[in-house]
Parts: structure tokens; C-alpha cells; sequence
């Protein structure tokens, strides 16, 4: 079974080529989902209590990612309330160099489980059939080392400000969107380690006519 990494910069676009993948016939392999779902593991919740504090604790017990994206990104210039309607209170002195040490704790923590789930979703789809290629979508797909499950790796490409504009639309800042780009490796080098790009700039209907040159290649190339 033939896997495809979807690679590009925040807010470029991945999850809607994915979406439009799996439209076309591929399964998906969610990292978000299966870090929301290793969020919820025993043993990883008591590591991130015993390094943070109950203050990344929801109302209902369960890990706040909000309140760990403030801390392994940067926290804000002060406390920064919880959707919930609580405050999280992160000291304001924590440096850039504080908030990486936090995020490659999380990561060696999480990291190795996430792919874990993402290697058995895999091996169901291969198993099932039923698809007829496998996409990745995942942030930090090259990061975290999830490109080597993969044969194909494509690269939506947006500007800036065009990814900036639907960042602010999910209600990032500017500065939140800056933290997350910052700490993901730079754009030129994911567009390097891809073997096809796709034009996120303009609308949905010019972004479905790239899916679609793409899978006619990769079917091309790939064939049953």
C-alpha cells in the first residue's frame, strides 16, 4: 500500500488536500486525532500533571491543548483565559529557549505513541483493501520522523499572508501563528523533500484541479 505525505507551512492547506484525497479514494492517517487520543493515556496525562501542574487540566480532567500550546510555544505577554471561562497562569517570564525544551519534552513523550497508532491504522487499511492509497496528514510529519513511512511526499504552497488571513480566521494571532511556523522546519526545506506541489493561492475549485493532476500522476506511476 502506497503512502502520501502531505507536507507545507501552517494554516497552508494539508487537511483539505488530504480531505480531497480521501474523496479520490485514500485513507487517512489523522496525527491530530491520534495526539488527541494519546492526550487521553493514563500514563501520558500523570507525566504532563507531575511537569505542569493540574492548571492543564479541562473542567473535564482531561489535558487542556490550549493550555499546553501556551506553554510549549511561548506564553503571551499575560494569562490568557481558558475557552472553559477559567485562567491558565503561566509565568511571564518563560524565554523562547524555556518553551523548546518544553515542546521536545512533549514530543519525546508523545512522539513515539502517535506513530505507533498511525502505523496500526496502516496496516488496517492495507489489510481492508478497500483503499487505494494511504495519505498522511500530520504537521509534523517530517519532524517527527513520519516521512519515512512514507513513498510520495507533496507540498501545498500558500503565501503568508494568505496562510496568516485563515489562521486569524481559526483565532490565532499573529504571534501564535509565528510560534507555531517557528518551530516547524522552514519552508524550503519541506518543499525540498517533496516530489510534488500543489497551489494552495487561489480558490477551492483551482485547489481541486491540482489534487486532482496530482493523483492522476501518482495513479500513473503507481498502478494497481
Amino acid at each position: 500500500m502506497r503512502v502520501i505525505g502531505v507536507l507545507g507551512g501552517v494554516a497552508s492547506g494539508k487537511s483539505r488536500v488530504t480531505r480531497m484525497l480521501a474523496e479520490l479514494g485514500c485513507g487517512v492517517l489523522d496525527a491530530d486525532k491520534a495526539g488527541h487520543e494519546v492526550l487521553r493515556e493514563v500514563e501520558v496525562k500523570q507525566a504532563l500533571r507531575d511537569r505542569w501542574g493540574e492548571a492543564i487540566l479541562d473542567d473535564g480532567g482531561e489535558i487542556d491543548r490550549h493550555a499546553v500550546a501556551r506553554i510549549v510555544f511561548g506564553p503571551p505577554a499575560t494569562s490568557t483565559p481558558k475557552p472553559t471561562g477559567g485562567e491558565i497562569h503561566i509565568p511571564t517570564d518563560q524565554s523562547p529557549r524555556d518553551a523548546a525544551a518544553e515542546r521536545r519534552f512533549l514530543e519525546q513523550l508523545t512522539h513515539g505513541r502517535i506513530a505507533a497508532r498511525l502505523r496500526q491504522q496502516a496496516d488496517a487499511f492495507a489489510a481492508g483493501g478497500r483503499v487505494k492509497a494511504i495519505v498522511v496528514d500530520a504537521a509534523l510529519l517530517v519532524e517527527a520522523g513520519w516521512d519515512a513511512m512514507c513513498d510520495v511526499l507533496v507540498y501545498v504552497d500558500a503565501p503568508r499572508e494568505t496562510r496568516l488571513a485563515r489562521a486569524k480566521g481559526r483565532g490565532w494571532t499573529e504571534a501564535e501563528f509565528d510560534a507555531r511556523e517557528g518551530a516547524q522546519e522552514t519552508l524550503q526545506a519541506k518543499r525540498q523533500h517533496a516530489d510534488f506541489e500543489i497551489d494552495n493561492s487561489g480558490d477551492l475549485e483551482q485547489l481541486r484541479g491540482w489534487v486532482e493532476r496530482f493523483w492522476s500522476a501518482f495513479l500513473t506511476a503507481n498502478p494497481a
